[in-house]
């Protein structure tokens, strides 16, 4: 009871998960909604006359168990996330050597205008200045690369 009104534990999870359902309408990224629906599911066993104790339980065990299996397909499906930038892009083009590619030492390559450090995908390969390479990887400022098919 407060200041005179009785609060009923099914209202207190019916705003418990309003409150989830607007935090995710404001992210959009899938953060909050699973525990809409644990707020959803606590009411329920509140309404069915279910303890304090077994209320939290059950919004905390179906919060997490969505969380844990579907936020993954959600986030496949629906690709959050995984917006594609400049750098993602760059992946599988090709780049020109400008410096020599050493084992285990980096060099340099030209790629798109802008010249980037690099080292070989293989580390026994040596790439010489003028070779054209394709890009498989970006680790930080660095390029991993690979000798163009076709080149030798």
């Amino acid at each position: 009871m407060i200041a005179g009104f009785e609060v009923s534990e099914p209202l207190v999870w019916i705003v418990i998960a309003v409150i989830f359902a607007i935090i995710e309408g404001f992210t959009m990224g899938l953060t909050t909604i699973w525990f809409t629906v644990g707020g959803v599911a606590a009411c329920i066993i509140a309404l069915i006359g279910g303890s304090l104790l077994i209320q939290v339980t059950v919004f905390l065990a179906v919060s997490i168990i969505l969380l844990y299996f579907t936020r993954p397909l959600a986030e496949k499906r629906l690709r959050i996330g995984h917006e594609k930038n400049s750098i993602d892009q760059m992946i599988n083009t090709t780049g020109i050597v400008v410096e020599t590619i050493e084992p285990y030492h980096t060099g340099q390559v030209k790629l798109n205008g802008m010249i980037w450090t690099a080292v070989s995908k293989d580390d026994n390969e040596i790439l010489l200045k003028g070779d054209i390479v394709k890009i498989v990887k970006i680790q930080g400022v660095k390029l991993i690369v690979e000798r163009e098919r076709g080149e030798e």
